[in-house]
């Protein structure tokens, strides 16, 4: 049986983050993930061209099976949201011109999905799933390769019978623990919930 290689993507206009996991046999296994810089000097138009190329060279070098990919979020600045719909339309028209089933998830989606909280910040996002995959220091880098790294295990979490249900309970076992430690101490004390929980520690 051929394993899900889910292609994770952040659209932006300056930075695409991407991430990617495999499951095969109901085991979830990291891949990688990283980011694409566009120069901010070119041409809105030009940049829109960039990333075409950049969603193109990813689907090559990785062969996804599906791309998951974050929206944008509805914010007060009307042109940063023009700019991000237009960077998720060309990876979406790049994912499908291959032949890919791509999905959509708004970011308060995937974080209650990995952390249990719709509110988690993007670094409790990342520390989160830095255990559950099993990455070390050296692989944590910027938010934007962990945000689309989301998105490819927001997608995962959707599959049902696929995902493995151990992985499952653990993912619950850890919201549960996070959400009473929030409730008990510091709003968002991340590393209160880690110094609490050391069998969570890489």
């Amino acid at each position: 049986m051929e394993p899900l290689r889910i292609l994770g993507i952040d659209p932006g206009t300056n930075i695409m983050g991407f991430g990617i996991i495999e499951v095969q046999l109901q085991q979830i296994k990291y891949v990688d993930h990283g980011i694409r810089k566009f120069s901010a000097k070119e041409d809105a138009v030009v940049r829109l061209g960039e990333i075409l190329n950049a969603t193109y060279s990813l689907i090559a070098t990785y062969t996804p099976s599906v791309i998951s990919i974050e929206s944008p979020f509805f914010g007060k600045n009307v042109q940063s949201m023009l700019k991000l719909g237009r960077a998720q339309g060309v990876v979406m028209a790049a994912s499908l011109s291959k032949g890919l089933d791509v999905f959509e998830y708004a970011p308060r989606k995937i974080k209650q999905s990995i952390t249990g909280r719709g509110q988690a910040s993007k670094e409790q996002v990342a520390e989160m799933l830095f255990r559950l995959l099993q990455i070390d220091g050296e692989k944590q880098l910027a938010l934007d390769a962990t945000d689309a790294l989301a998105a490819a295990f927001c997608h995962f979490l959707q599959l049902g019978p696929i995902a493995d249900a151990r992985q499952q309970a653990a993912l619950n076992m850890n919201k549960t623990k996070m959400i009473q430690t929030s409730s008990r101490g510091k709003k968002g004390d991340w590393r209160s919930f880690l110094d609490q929980n050391p069998d969570r520690k890489a």
